[in-house]
């Protein structure tokens, strides 16, 4: 199908992580996974998983943490969980969906591959690993059992899809940026430096990253809010607020589309 993919192994501040590449003519899709004191957090797309067997081959693992149910990120559970008899943890909220076959879109598929069902506990609020505690935090928006997995003694934080760029110019039908919102005001509470994130990967300053995401957001809505205020439909504030049209948003028949980003809004007003 034309599908081109690719892999990197880095380490980081102790942590080791692989990125995967997912490219078809214009469209570019990436995720990571990390490992660090025995905890592999998410597990890439089944499309990448050749590509991650390396990876997971020299690892030491005694647990996998998911930080959201999306294909990308729990692809590699079935395999994972069959290969190394790894337990999984991720939210109650999407745990008893994982125990089925994935029913998503052909574009998603045709991307990350085809997700096999895999068993999973739920995580609760915190977790220990080796030399480590970790403190859970509910993080929805991009997903309604979205998570970040905070290291106590490192002070990493771990945070899926919740930051990927600091200028969010398109979304999932699924996704509320007021709970993104109120989500990155949640994390900022607590006390961390690096962050890893599935996607954009290592961020050595991440608490001012998503200050500078959250400061975005912020105006965003407000934005949105005026522009409705004055009478503007859904189509004609994301015509003025976003011009450019993304191939995702062709490809995915409009199941990622800035309008949704102003619709999220708007539902909250």
């Amino acid at each position: 199908m034309f599908f081109k993919k690719k892999s990197e192994q880095h380490t980081q501040s102790g942590v080791n992580m692989v990125n995967g590449f997912v490219s078809f003519q214009a469209i570019k899709l990436n995720v990571h996974c990390f490992e660090i004191d025995g905890v592999l957090i998410d597990t890439g797309s089944a499309s990448l998983l050749q590509e991650f067997k390396p990876f997971f081959s020299q690892l030491d693992i005694d647990q996998i943490v998911l930080t959201h149910y999306h294909e990308d990120h729990s692809g590699g559970a079935h395999y994972l969980q069959t290969k190394y008899n790894v337990p999984v943890y991720m939210s109650d909220v999407r745990r008893q969906e994982c125990t089925y076959k994935a029913r998503y879109p052909l574009y998603r598929k045709l991307f990350w591959g085809s997700r096999e069902p895999f068993e999973a506990n739920g995580i609760g609020n915190r977790f220990s690993s080796r030399t480590a505690n970790w403190q859970v935090i509910k993080t929805p928006g991009h997903s309604d059992d979205h998570l970040a997995f905070l290291n106590e003694q490192t002070g990493q934080l771990f945070t899926g899809d919740l930051y990927v760029t600091p200028k969010t110019k398109v979304v999932l039908r699924e996704e509320s940026i007021p709970q993104i919102i109120s989500s990155i005001e949640r994390v900022l509470t607590y006390d961390f430096g690096e962050v890893f994130c599935n996607h954009a990967g290592y961020i050595k300053d991440g608490k001012q990253a998503l200050r500078t995401k959250l400061d975005y957001l912020q105006d965003l809505r407000g934005k949105i809010e005026m522009m409705n205020d004055e009478g503007l439909s859904v189509k004609e504030i994301t015509g003025q607020l976003f011009e450019k049209k993304y191939p995702i948003m062709k490809l995915s028949l409009g199941e990622w589309d800035s309008a949704h980003i102003v619709s999220s809004v708007l539902r909250k007003s």
